[in-house]
């Protein structure tokens, strides 16, 4: 067991945190991560409204009597999303933490903080970790470009963005993108972190909801099989290299492209899609580097037991046997 500032805050038993995951992040795959140890959260927008997600809240309270919390991600959109709505649906659901993510969530932490919430701020730049911390939030997730999903656009990786964070920050770290295993999570732990968040390692689990064959896919894929499009519109996600992603590039390559010409690429329905039929060129969808490091398809349990034994093991067995007097 590993004792830190991350599951005394957040009261788990793991320094392991599953990210919020769009279309993923389900009541079976939140209750499993809860179950093993770890803290774990349901996806807001995957409800497509928020009595969906109370809903799902109490069909994940019957799955498990642990700790989870939910993950709000704040969304620049043509379509208004209800978030005072879906804040409220978190609050009566008697969640006690949320991962807020995106555009500046101040009146979120606000509001949830008066009811007695614990905030964690996703953020890419050690700028708008601080501005998190300033703003209240009890820890913050550092997201380095190795991520899947949305890195940023200043592509510093995790080896340098955690210990620049650390330097700066009072409030507990998480350390987010490439973690797949228990020499990521040392690794962080050395890097100042206080526990690990995963996405694209949770995806290639049992209990996830996605179809086997997205699953086999990230098994089958390296690190170096996932593209960064939309960065000629500084809205930069790494995604699993597809034929999708290579028309995305495409058309960022001939110069002036703007996001109309690749909405019905990118569209988030499409890559729903991929999850549940299973055809992984039907749309985009996220996946990081990380997954050249995956290649199993572990229960919850097993996975993050697997981790802290590792984990353990390497301290006790390798780095104090490096050590000379």
């Amino acid at each position: 067991m590993f004792k830190t500032r991350f599951t005394e805050t957040f009261g788990v038993r793991h320094p392991i945190m599953q990210g919020g995951m769009q279309w993923v992040g389900r009541a079976e795959m939140a209750a499993a991560v809860a179950n093993a140890g770890g803290l774990a959260t349901l996806s807001a927008l995957t409800q497509p409204t928020p009595q969906a997600l109370a809903d799902e809240i109490a069909r994940c309270r019957e799955l498990t009597d642990q700790p989870f919390g939910v993950n709000l991600t704040l969304l620049p959109t043509q379509k208004p999303i209800p978030y005072a709505e879906y804040r409220a649906a978190i609050i009566e659901g008697g969640i006690r933490v949320v991962e807020t993510a995106g555009n500046n969530p101040g009146e979120h932490i606000a509001e949830f903080r008066q009811h007695g919430i614990k905030v964690i701020h996703k953020c890419t730049a050690v700028r708008h970790a601080l501005k998190a911390e300033q703003l209240g939030v009890d820890a913050v997730s550092i997201d380095g470009f190795e991520c899947a999903g949305h890195p940023g656009e200043d592509d510093i990786p995790g080896l340098v963005l955690l210990p620049a964070a650390a330097n700066r920050l009072s409030v507990p770290i998480i350390a987010s993108g490439g973690f797949a295993d228990g020499r990521g999570l040392v690794a962080a732990l050395a890097l100042g972190a206080d526990a690990i968040n995963m996405g694209t390692r949770f995806l290639s689990t049992r209990e996830c909801p996605i179809h086997p064959q997205v699953k086999a896919a990230i098994r089958a894929a390296d690190e170096r099989s996932t593209d960064v499009i939309m960065r000629s519109l500084r809205n930069s996600a790494r995604v699993a290299r597809n034929a999708i992603s290579q028309e995305v590039l495409a058309i960022e390559a001939r110069g002036s492209a703007t996001y109309a010409d690749i909405a019905t690429l990118v569209s988030g329905l499409r890559g729903r899609t991929v999850y549940e039929q299973g055809d992984t060129d039907l749309g985009i969808w996220s996946a990081g580097m990380v997954q050249g490091l995956i290649d199993d398809e572990p229960t919850c349990e097993e996975l993050l037991r697997g981790i802290v034994e590792q984990a353990q093991g390497l301290i006790r067995k390798r780095l104090e046997g490096l050590l000379s007097d």
